[in-house]
């Protein structure tokens, strides 16, 4: 196992995490039960089920998981698995109708996951079975959480409820948490041949700002910007001079209602742990979705969500086509550092790295909070 010992000490004397965070399959499997599957993750939008019945399938590292919106109008997850032999039930993202349909033997389920029928079960005509207990066979549905349209999901069923753990970002941000509002030309996603954690150790923090991002630099500087840290929790950084994107005629995007003169000028990049990134403007806001295909490939799922249903009607087209291209063209900068990152965590003497004390405290605590969920799966392996 990987010594983390250097990576939970103090800013000023830790290392980060040791290469095999990075290159090598047992730890990134590790990595997968003690901090995704452990923990609050995302696997998808709440967009991307808009409607009752709509359906969409997700391989979550292996995991078969398909959200539904349900009768109710709420998102709901469940173990893409049928019951009675294990076959997938919905193979591509689609509307169902109100009835998950196993195509192997046609048990039906509901919504809601519970088993509705059982075709033949009892014998040519028999759609009962005094040993099949339908009350018993319903699916399994995994624990999950929608905020800000990001549905994350709980796989272990052991952490504590999603609204206590991010208590200090939801108390923060609560003047976005409003209806959001999506365009699909607001959509877009990155694939990147590195792990999934450097694409949260490089968001968090501003310091390479001058050197990846000189136009971005040019409007929002480095010394305009500051940390965002709250130990075990999240980090990133904020800036104090956003300024809102302008089309023909200085048209600008609505603002959201009722919020505070602060963001006036500010503007906040959050990465939640483990697998999200966030961005809060006064009239828009983003969220990247970290989806880890293998140890050293990782799909970042980009969605764009303004304050007003207007913003998303034709009148303004052009501008959130604008603003998708700028934010597209960010992110694109970061690949070359994240992917170089991913190369040089190869070299075999490379020992985690040095922090600067001033620029690294919300990476830092990343890797912090990286480490303490390891350090955790282990002791519970090792009292099992």
């Amino acid at each position: 196992m990987s010594d983390l010992s250097l990576v939970t000490q103090p800013l000023n004397v830790a290392k980060g995490l040791p290469n095999e965070h990075y290159t090598d399959e047992a730890t990134f499997k590790e990595e997968r039960d003690s901090v995704l599957f452990a923990n609050w993750s995302a696997v998808g939008f709440a967009k991307d089920v808009p409607n009752e019945g709509d359906a969409n399938p997700i391989d979550f590292l292996g995991m078969p998981l398909l959200m539904v919106r349900d009768g109710d109008g709420d998102v709901r997850v469940h173990q893409n698995t049928c019951r009675h032999r294990g076959m997938i039930l919905v193979s591509e993202k689609s509307n169902i109708r109100g009835t998950i349909r196993c195509p192997y033997h046609s048990w039906c389920y509901g919504l809601d996951g519970a088993l509705r029928s059982t075709p033949h079960v009892g014998g040519p005509g028999q759609n009962t079975h005094e040993d099949i207990k339908r009350n018993e066979l319903g699916l399994i549905e995994i624990r999950c959480h929608v905020y800000m349209d990001v549905v994350f999901v709980n796989i272990s069923g052991d952490a504590d409820p999603f609204e206590e753990v991010h208590r200090d970002l939801l108390a923060r941000w609560a003047e976005f948490d409003k209806p959001l509002y999506h365009n699909a030309d607001g959509a877009f996603e990155l694939n990147v041949t590195s792990n999934w954690k450097l694409a949260v150790e490089n968001y968090c923090e501003s310091y390479h700002l001058p050197w990846v991002h000189p136009g971005l630099n040019l409007v929002s500087r480095l010394e305009d910007h500051y940390h965002l840290e709250e130990p075990k929790k999240y980090s990133g950084q904020g800036s104090l001079v956003y300024s809102q994107l302008k089309g023909e005629n200085d048209q600008v995007f609505p603002d959201f209602e009722g919020v505070s003169e602060k963001w006036d000028t500010a503007s906040e990049y959050v990465a939640l742990y483990p697998n999200v990134l966030l961005g809060v403007h006064r009239d828009h806001t983003f969220a990247i979705i970290l989806e880890p295909k293998a140890l050293d490939k990782t799909r970042e799922h980009v969605a764009l969500y303004y304050a007003t249903p207007d913003a998303v009607n034709e009148k303004y087209d052009d501008l959130r086509k604008s603003n998708a291209t700028f934010w597209k063209e960010v992110f694109e900068e970061d690949i070359f550092v994240v992917e170089g990152m991913q190369k040089g965590r190869h070299g075999m003497f490379f020992d985690g790295g040095k922090f600067s004390p001033a620029m690294d405290g919300p990476t830092h605590l990343f890797h912090d909070w990286v480490a303490t969920q390891i350090n955790n799966g282990r002791a519970k392996v090792a009292a099992e």
